[in-house]
Protein backbone atom coordinates (compact mmCIF):
# COMPACT_ATOMS: atom_id res chain seq x y z
CA UNK A 1 0.00 0.00 0.00
CA UNK A 2 1.44 3.37 -1.02
CA UNK A 3 1.98 5.84 1.82
CA UNK A 4 -0.68 8.49 2.08
CA UNK A 5 0.54 11.99 1.21
CA UNK A 6 -0.97 14.58 3.54
CA UNK A 7 -2.90 17.46 1.97
CA UNK A 8 -1.19 20.87 2.28
CA UNK A 9 -3.71 22.33 4.74
CA UNK A 10 -3.97 19.25 6.98
CA UNK A 11 -0.61 20.01 8.63
CA UNK A 12 0.22 22.84 11.01
CA UNK A 13 2.76 24.20 8.52
CA UNK A 14 0.13 24.35 5.79
CA UNK A 15 -2.43 25.89 8.12
CA UNK A 16 0.00 28.63 9.18
CA UNK A 17 0.73 29.35 5.51
CA UNK A 18 -3.01 29.62 4.82
CA UNK A 19 -3.46 32.01 7.75
CA UNK A 20 -0.66 34.25 6.45
CA UNK A 21 -2.25 34.36 3.00
CA UNK A 22 -5.65 35.17 4.50
CA UNK A 23 -4.06 37.88 6.64
CA UNK A 24 -2.40 39.47 3.59
CA UNK A 25 -5.72 39.53 1.75
CA UNK A 26 -7.46 41.13 4.74
CA UNK A 27 -4.69 43.75 5.09
CA UNK A 28 -4.86 44.69 1.40
CA UNK A 29 -8.65 45.06 1.43
CA UNK A 30 -9.33 46.34 4.95
CA UNK A 31 -6.20 48.52 5.22
CA UNK A 32 -7.02 50.67 2.22
CA UNK A 33 -10.67 50.86 3.26
CA UNK A 34 -9.71 52.02 6.76
CA UNK A 35 -7.34 54.62 5.29
CA UNK A 36 -10.12 56.09 3.14
CA UNK A 37 -12.49 56.19 6.11
CA UNK A 38 -9.98 58.04 8.26
CA UNK A 39 -9.21 60.56 5.55
CA UNK A 40 -12.89 61.12 4.76
CA UNK A 41 -14.21 61.26 8.32
CA UNK A 42 -11.47 63.09 10.15
CA UNK A 43 -9.64 65.15 7.51
CA UNK A 44 -6.28 64.60 9.16
CA UNK A 45 -3.79 67.43 8.35
CA UNK A 46 -0.92 66.20 6.16
CA UNK A 47 2.52 67.85 6.34
CA UNK A 48 3.47 66.42 2.95
CA UNK A 49 0.59 68.22 1.25
CA UNK A 50 1.66 71.41 3.03
CA UNK A 51 5.16 70.98 1.62
CA UNK A 52 3.83 70.39 -1.89
CA UNK A 53 1.68 73.53 -1.69
CA UNK A 54 4.56 75.58 -0.35
CA UNK A 55 6.92 74.38 -3.09
CA UNK A 56 4.35 75.24 -5.76
CA UNK A 57 3.79 78.69 -4.23
CA UNK A 58 7.56 79.31 -4.04
CA UNK A 59 7.95 78.48 -7.75
CA UNK A 60 5.23 81.05 -8.57
CA UNK A 61 6.83 83.69 -6.36
CA UNK A 62 10.22 83.09 -7.96
CA UNK A 63 8.83 84.47 -11.26
CA UNK A 64 6.98 87.41 -9.68
CA UNK A 65 8.18 90.96 -8.97
CA UNK A 66 8.58 92.14 -5.36
CA UNK A 67 5.24 93.94 -5.50
CA UNK A 68 3.52 90.90 -6.96
CA UNK A 69 5.07 88.67 -4.29
CA UNK A 70 3.54 90.74 -1.50
CA UNK A 71 0.15 90.65 -3.20
CA UNK A 72 0.28 86.88 -3.77
CA UNK A 73 1.30 86.15 -0.15
CA UNK A 74 -1.42 88.45 1.19
CA UNK A 75 -4.05 86.76 -0.97
CA UNK A 76 -2.91 83.32 0.11
CA UNK A 77 -3.08 84.28 3.78
CA UNK A 78 -6.62 85.57 3.34
CA UNK A 79 -7.60 82.08 2.13
CA UNK A 80 -6.26 80.50 5.30
CA UNK A 81 -2.56 80.06 4.55
CA UNK A 82 0.05 81.20 7.07
CA UNK A 83 2.85 82.34 4.77
CA UNK A 84 5.62 84.91 5.12
CA UNK A 85 8.65 85.84 3.05
CA UNK A 86 11.92 85.73 4.97
CA UNK A 87 15.53 86.39 4.08
CA UNK A 88 17.68 83.31 3.53
CA UNK A 89 19.53 84.06 6.80
CA UNK A 90 16.28 83.25 8.64
CA UNK A 91 17.08 79.54 8.09
CA UNK A 92 19.90 79.88 10.64
CA UNK A 93 17.25 79.93 13.37
CA UNK A 94 15.90 76.50 12.35
CA UNK A 95 16.34 73.65 14.82
CA UNK A 96 15.35 69.98 14.49
CA UNK A 97 13.59 69.38 17.82
CA UNK A 98 11.31 71.02 20.37
CA UNK A 99 10.82 70.21 24.03
CA UNK A 100 7.10 70.80 23.69
CA UNK A 101 6.63 68.41 20.77
CA UNK A 102 4.46 65.38 21.64
CA UNK A 103 6.20 62.03 21.61
CA UNK A 104 3.70 60.66 19.07
CA UNK A 105 4.91 63.15 16.47
CA UNK A 106 8.53 62.14 17.06
CA UNK A 107 7.59 58.46 16.76
CA UNK A 108 5.68 59.02 13.51
CA UNK A 109 8.60 60.94 11.96
CA UNK A 110 10.98 58.15 12.98
CA UNK A 111 8.78 55.22 11.93
CA UNK A 112 7.42 56.65 8.67
CA UNK A 113 9.98 58.82 6.86
CA UNK A 114 8.47 60.42 3.72
CA UNK A 115 9.33 59.02 0.29
CA UNK A 116 9.34 60.62 -3.18
CA UNK A 117 8.49 64.09 -1.87
CA UNK A 118 10.67 67.23 -2.19
CA UNK A 119 12.25 67.87 1.20
CA UNK A 120 11.69 71.40 2.59
CA UNK A 121 14.53 73.64 3.77
CA UNK A 122 15.88 72.37 7.09
CA UNK A 123 14.25 68.96 6.66
CA UNK A 124 10.91 67.57 7.73
CA UNK A 125 11.52 68.32 11.40
CA UNK A 126 12.07 72.07 11.45
CA UNK A 127 11.30 74.36 14.41
CA UNK A 128 11.69 78.05 15.20
CA UNK A 129 11.64 78.10 18.97
CA UNK A 130 8.77 75.78 19.87
CA UNK A 131 6.80 76.38 16.63
CA UNK A 132 7.06 73.90 13.79
CA UNK A 133 7.52 75.44 10.34
CA UNK A 134 7.93 74.40 6.71
CA UNK A 135 10.15 76.44 4.37
CA UNK A 136 10.83 76.48 0.61
CA UNK A 137 13.38 78.43 -1.44
CA UNK A 138 12.12 81.32 -3.59
CA UNK A 139 15.48 82.63 -4.78
CA UNK A 140 19.02 82.92 -3.45
CA UNK A 141 18.08 85.64 -0.96
CA UNK A 142 14.47 84.78 -0.08
CA UNK A 143 12.64 81.82 1.39
CA UNK A 144 8.92 81.22 1.85
CA UNK A 145 7.97 80.05 5.37
CA UNK A 146 4.71 78.47 6.47
CA UNK A 147 4.22 79.08 10.17
CA UNK A 148 1.69 78.19 12.84
CA UNK A 149 1.12 74.67 11.55
CA UNK A 150 -1.69 72.63 13.19
CA UNK A 151 -0.82 71.20 16.62
CA UNK A 152 -1.41 67.68 15.35
CA UNK A 153 -1.02 66.16 11.90
CA UNK A 154 -0.03 62.96 10.13
CA UNK A 155 1.66 62.28 6.84
CA UNK A 156 -0.09 60.39 4.06
CA UNK A 157 2.43 57.57 4.18
CA UNK A 158 2.10 57.38 7.97
CA UNK A 159 -1.64 57.17 7.59
CA UNK A 160 -1.33 54.47 4.93
CA UNK A 161 1.26 52.39 6.76
CA UNK A 162 -0.41 52.95 10.11
CA UNK A 163 -3.75 51.69 8.83
CA UNK A 164 -2.12 48.65 7.26
CA UNK A 165 -0.03 47.90 10.34
CA UNK A 166 -3.05 48.23 12.63
CA UNK A 167 -5.16 45.91 10.48
CA UNK A 168 -2.27 43.44 10.14
CA UNK A 169 -1.63 43.43 13.89
CA UNK A 170 -5.27 42.91 14.84
CA UNK A 171 -5.78 40.30 12.13
CA UNK A 172 -2.68 38.33 13.08
CA UNK A 173 -3.57 38.37 16.76
CA UNK A 174 -7.13 37.16 16.14
CA UNK A 175 -6.27 34.56 13.51
CA UNK A 176 -3.23 33.11 15.25
CA UNK A 177 -4.94 33.09 18.65
CA UNK A 178 -7.89 31.22 17.18
CA UNK A 179 -5.55 28.90 15.29
CA UNK A 180 -3.47 28.18 18.41
CA UNK A 181 -6.58 27.25 20.40
CA UNK A 182 -8.20 25.22 17.62
CA UNK A 183 -5.19 23.41 16.15
CA UNK A 184 -2.63 23.23 18.96
CA UNK A 185 -3.79 24.11 22.48
CA UNK A 186 -7.13 22.28 22.51
CA UNK A 187 -5.78 19.04 20.95
CA UNK A 188 -2.81 19.02 23.31
CA UNK A 189 -5.08 19.52 26.32
CA UNK A 190 -7.25 16.68 25.05
CA UNK A 191 -4.16 14.45 24.75
CA UNK A 192 -2.92 15.51 28.21
CA UNK A 193 -6.32 14.71 29.76
CA UNK A 194 -6.34 11.32 28.03
CA UNK A 195 -2.79 10.65 29.26
CA UNK A 196 -3.85 11.40 32.84
CA UNK A 197 -6.65 8.83 32.55
CA UNK A 198 -4.74 6.30 30.43
CA UNK A 199 -4.58 2.78 31.82
CA UNK A 200 -2.06 0.33 30.37
CA UNK A 201 -4.32 -2.57 31.26
CA UNK A 202 -7.06 -1.30 28.92
CA UNK A 203 -6.54 -2.34 25.33
CA UNK A 204 -8.57 0.44 23.69
CA UNK A 205 -6.65 3.42 22.31
CA UNK A 206 -6.96 6.29 24.83
CA UNK A 207 -5.81 9.07 22.49
CA UNK A 208 -8.23 10.34 19.88
CA UNK A 209 -6.58 10.56 16.45
CA UNK A 210 -8.19 13.78 15.29
CA UNK A 211 -6.84 17.18 14.27
CA UNK A 212 -3.90 18.36 12.16
CA UNK A 213 -1.40 15.91 10.71
CA UNK A 214 1.11 16.49 13.50
CA UNK A 215 -1.50 16.03 16.25
CA UNK A 216 -2.78 12.84 14.61
CA UNK A 217 0.79 11.54 14.33
CA UNK A 218 1.39 12.33 18.01
CA UNK A 219 -1.82 10.60 19.13
CA UNK A 220 -1.04 7.60 16.91
CA UNK A 221 2.47 7.32 18.37
CA UNK A 222 1.12 7.53 21.93
CA UNK A 223 -1.48 4.87 21.18
CA UNK A 224 1.23 2.63 19.75
CA UNK A 225 3.40 3.23 22.81
CA UNK A 226 0.47 2.41 25.12
CA UNK A 227 -0.13 -0.79 23.18
CA UNK A 228 3.54 -1.81 23.45
CA UNK A 229 3.56 -1.13 27.19
CA UNK A 230 0.37 -3.15 27.64
CA UNK A 231 1.87 -6.03 25.69
CA UNK A 232 5.07 -5.93 27.77
CA UNK A 233 3.12 -5.90 31.04
CA UNK A 234 0.91 -8.74 29.84
CA UNK A 235 3.95 -10.74 28.75
CA UNK A 236 5.56 -10.20 32.16
CA UNK A 237 2.38 -11.26 33.92
CA UNK A 238 2.08 -14.39 31.77
CA UNK A 239 5.70 -15.25 32.48
CA UNK A 240 5.30 -14.93 36.24
CA UNK A 241 2.05 -16.87 36.16
CA UNK A 242 3.84 -19.62 34.30
CA UNK A 243 6.65 -19.58 36.85
CA UNK A 244 4.11 -19.72 39.67
CA UNK A 245 2.32 -22.64 38.03
CA UNK A 246 5.58 -24.51 37.48
CA UNK A 247 6.68 -23.90 41.08
CA UNK A 248 3.46 -25.11 42.69
CA UNK A 249 4.09 -28.74 41.75
CA UNK A 250 7.56 -28.95 43.34
CA UNK A 251 6.30 -26.92 46.31
CA UNK A 252 3.51 -29.44 46.82
CA UNK A 253 6.05 -32.32 46.68
CA UNK A 254 8.29 -30.49 49.15
CA UNK A 255 5.34 -29.98 51.50
CA UNK A 256 4.48 -33.71 51.37
CA UNK A 257 8.09 -34.73 51.93
CA UNK A 258 8.52 -32.22 54.75
CA UNK A 259 5.51 -33.62 56.55
CA UNK A 260 7.22 -37.07 56.58
CA UNK A 261 10.33 -35.68 58.26
CA UNK A 262 10.77 -37.38 61.64
CA UNK A 263 12.28 -34.38 63.43
CA UNK A 264 9.44 -32.12 64.53
CA UNK A 265 11.60 -29.01 64.72
CA UNK A 266 13.04 -29.51 61.24
CA UNK A 267 9.62 -30.36 59.81
CA UNK A 268 8.06 -27.17 61.19
CA UNK A 269 10.91 -25.03 59.85
CA UNK A 270 10.59 -26.56 56.38
CA UNK A 271 6.80 -26.10 56.33
CA UNK A 272 7.16 -22.44 57.40
CA UNK A 273 9.62 -21.77 54.54
CA UNK A 274 7.39 -23.52 52.01
CA UNK A 275 4.36 -21.55 53.20
CA UNK A 276 6.34 -18.32 52.96
CA UNK A 277 7.39 -19.03 49.37
CA UNK A 278 3.79 -19.82 48.44
CA UNK A 279 2.61 -16.60 50.11
CA UNK A 280 5.17 -14.51 48.22
CA UNK A 281 4.11 -16.05 44.91
CA UNK A 282 0.47 -15.28 45.61
CA UNK A 283 1.30 -11.71 46.64
CA UNK A 284 3.32 -11.06 43.47
CA UNK A 285 0.63 -12.48 41.22
CA UNK A 286 -2.04 -10.49 43.03
CA UNK A 287 -0.09 -7.30 42.37
CA UNK A 288 0.49 -8.12 38.71
CA UNK A 289 -3.10 -9.22 38.14
CA UNK A 290 -4.18 -5.58 38.65
CA UNK A 291 -7.89 -6.41 38.77
CA UNK A 292 -8.81 -3.06 40.33
CA UNK A 293 -8.12 -1.17 37.09
CA UNK A 294 -10.84 -3.08 35.25
CA UNK A 295 -13.46 -2.83 38.00
CA UNK A 296 -16.26 -0.37 37.28
CA UNK A 297 -17.37 2.38 39.64
CA UNK A 298 -20.58 1.57 41.45
CA UNK A 299 -22.54 3.11 44.29
CA UNK A 300 -21.43 1.61 47.61
CA UNK A 301 -21.60 2.39 51.33
CA UNK A 302 -18.04 3.23 52.34
CA UNK A 303 -18.86 3.15 56.05
CA UNK A 304 -20.23 -0.39 55.72
CA UNK A 305 -17.08 -1.52 53.88
CA UNK A 306 -14.82 -0.16 56.63
CA UNK A 307 -16.92 -1.70 59.43
CA UNK A 308 -16.79 -5.09 57.69
CA UNK A 309 -13.00 -4.92 57.37
CA UNK A 310 -12.61 -3.97 61.04
CA UNK A 311 -14.93 -6.81 62.14
CA UNK A 312 -12.92 -9.35 60.13
CA UNK A 313 -9.65 -8.31 61.78
CA UNK A 314 -11.36 -8.23 65.19
CA UNK A 315 -12.61 -11.80 64.64
CA UNK A 316 -8.98 -12.84 64.12
CA UNK A 317 -8.09 -11.42 67.55
CA UNK A 318 -6.71 -8.02 66.56
CA UNK A 319 -7.65 -4.77 68.29
CA UNK A 320 -9.14 -2.98 65.24
CA UNK A 321 -12.06 -0.56 65.71
CA UNK A 322 -14.04 1.80 63.49
CA UNK A 323 -15.18 5.36 64.16
CA UNK A 324 -17.18 7.56 61.82
CA UNK A 325 -20.64 8.04 60.32
CA UNK A 326 -22.96 5.02 60.10
CA UNK A 327 -23.43 5.55 56.36
CA UNK A 328 -21.56 7.32 53.53
CA UNK A 329 -22.67 6.25 50.06
CA UNK A 330 -20.90 7.34 46.86
CA UNK A 331 -19.42 5.98 43.63
CA UNK A 332 -16.40 3.72 44.34
CA UNK A 333 -14.67 0.60 43.13
CA UNK A 334 -15.85 -1.40 46.12
CA UNK A 335 -13.62 -4.50 45.72
CA UNK A 336 -10.50 -2.46 44.97
CA UNK A 337 -11.12 -0.12 47.90
CA UNK A 338 -11.72 -3.10 50.19
CA UNK A 339 -8.37 -4.51 49.11
CA UNK A 340 -6.59 -1.19 49.73
CA UNK A 341 -7.97 -0.67 53.25
CA UNK A 342 -7.36 -4.35 54.07
CA UNK A 343 -3.70 -3.92 53.09
CA UNK A 344 -3.42 -0.85 55.35
CA UNK A 345 -5.02 -2.70 58.27
CA UNK A 346 -2.80 -5.72 57.66
CA UNK A 347 0.31 -3.54 57.87
CA UNK A 348 -1.08 -1.78 60.95
CA UNK A 349 -1.78 -5.01 62.94
CA UNK A 350 1.59 -6.39 61.85
CA UNK A 351 3.50 -3.56 63.53
CA UNK A 352 1.06 -2.24 66.14
CA UNK A 353 -1.22 -3.56 68.88
CA UNK A 354 -4.00 -0.98 68.52
CA UNK A 355 -5.51 0.05 65.18
CA UNK A 356 -8.17 2.70 64.66
CA UNK A 357 -9.97 3.13 61.34
CA UNK A 358 -11.81 6.47 61.01
CA UNK A 359 -14.00 7.97 58.30
CA UNK A 360 -15.05 11.58 57.80
CA UNK A 361 -16.45 13.80 55.07
CA UNK A 362 -14.55 17.03 54.43
CA UNK A 363 -15.40 19.44 51.61
CA UNK A 364 -16.85 16.90 49.21
CA UNK A 365 -14.19 14.27 49.92
CA UNK A 366 -14.11 11.13 52.04
CA UNK A 367 -11.11 10.97 54.40
CA UNK A 368 -10.10 7.52 55.67
CA UNK A 369 -7.39 7.22 58.33
CA UNK A 370 -5.83 3.95 59.52
CA UNK A 371 -3.88 4.71 62.68
CA UNK A 372 -1.58 2.33 64.56
CA UNK A 373 0.74 2.59 67.57
CA UNK A 374 3.69 0.82 65.95
CA UNK A 375 7.23 2.12 65.35
CA UNK A 376 6.21 4.26 62.36
CA UNK A 377 8.24 4.97 59.24
CA UNK A 378 11.22 7.30 59.05
CA UNK A 379 10.67 10.41 56.97
CA UNK A 380 13.20 9.48 54.26
CA UNK A 381 11.38 6.20 53.59
CA UNK A 382 7.80 7.49 53.35
CA UNK A 383 7.99 8.11 49.60
CA UNK A 384 9.92 4.94 48.77
CA UNK A 385 7.65 2.51 50.63
CA UNK A 386 5.06 3.11 47.90
CA UNK A 387 7.44 1.67 45.31
CA UNK A 388 6.91 -1.99 44.41
CA UNK A 389 9.22 -4.48 46.16
CA UNK A 390 10.71 -1.87 48.51
CA UNK A 391 10.85 -2.85 52.18
CA UNK A 392 12.07 -0.99 55.25
CA UNK A 393 14.18 -3.35 57.37
CA UNK A 394 14.28 -3.87 60.23
CA UNK A 395 12.00 -1.01 61.38
CA UNK A 396 8.89 -2.48 59.81
CA UNK A 397 10.05 -5.99 58.97
CA UNK A 398 9.24 -9.32 60.51
CA UNK A 399 8.97 -13.00 59.95
CA UNK A 400 5.80 -12.64 57.90
CA UNK A 401 7.02 -9.71 55.81
CA UNK A 402 6.02 -9.85 52.17
CA UNK A 403 7.57 -8.46 49.02
CA UNK A 404 6.73 -4.85 49.86
CA UNK A 405 3.74 -4.65 47.53
CA UNK A 406 0.95 -3.73 49.96
CA UNK A 407 1.41 0.04 49.94
CA UNK A 408 2.12 0.01 46.18
CA UNK A 409 -1.28 -1.58 45.61
CA UNK A 410 -2.93 0.97 47.92
CA UNK A 411 -1.29 3.85 46.05
CA UNK A 412 -2.44 2.55 42.65
CA UNK A 413 -6.01 1.96 43.82
CA UNK A 414 -6.21 5.47 45.27
CA UNK A 415 -4.93 6.89 41.98
CA UNK A 416 -7.68 5.09 40.06
CA UNK A 417 -10.14 6.94 42.34
CA UNK A 418 -8.32 10.25 41.61
CA UNK A 419 -7.58 10.61 45.31
CA UNK A 420 -4.47 11.10 47.46
CA UNK A 421 -2.53 8.81 49.80
CA UNK A 422 -0.39 10.15 52.67
CA UNK A 423 1.73 8.58 55.40
CA UNK A 424 1.85 10.82 58.50
CA UNK A 425 3.51 10.53 61.89
CA UNK A 426 1.37 9.78 64.92
CA UNK A 427 2.30 11.14 68.34
CA UNK A 428 3.89 9.84 70.43
CA UNK A 429 4.52 6.83 68.20
CA UNK A 430 2.86 5.14 65.29
CA UNK A 431 1.72 5.86 61.77
CA UNK A 432 -1.36 7.46 60.19
CA UNK A 433 -2.21 6.21 56.69
CA UNK A 434 -4.58 8.81 55.25
CA UNK A 435 -6.59 8.17 52.09
CA UNK A 436 -8.60 11.05 50.60
CA UNK A 437 -11.17 10.18 47.93
CA UNK A 438 -13.48 12.51 45.99
CA UNK A 439 -17.13 11.66 46.52
CA UNK A 440 -17.79 12.36 42.83
CA UNK A 441 -14.82 10.77 40.99
CA UNK A 442 -14.04 11.61 37.39
CA UNK A 443 -15.27 9.21 34.78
Amino acid sequence: MRPRIPLPFTTIHGQITAIILICLAIVIIAGSTLERWVEADYGVPDIESYSDRLTAMASVLALATPEERATIVEAANRSGWRLSLKPSSYAERFVTSSRQEPFIHVAIDWLFPPDNVAEPIGGWRTFVGTQRVVAAKVDDSTILVMERLPSGFLRSDALSFGSNYLVALVTLIILFSSFAVWAITRPLRRIAAAAMKADISVQSAPFEERGSGEIVALARALNAMQSRISNMVEARTRMLRGISHDLRTPLTRLRLRAERVQSGELRDALLVDIQRIDHLLQESLGYLRDNHSQEAFQRADLASILRTICDEFADMGHDVTYSGPPRLAAQFKALALTRAITNLCHNAVKFGTEVRVSLSEVGGTAVIEVTDNGPGIREEYKARVREPFFKVDPARGGADAGFGLGLSIVSEIVETHHGSFQLLDRQPTGLIARVTLPLAPSA
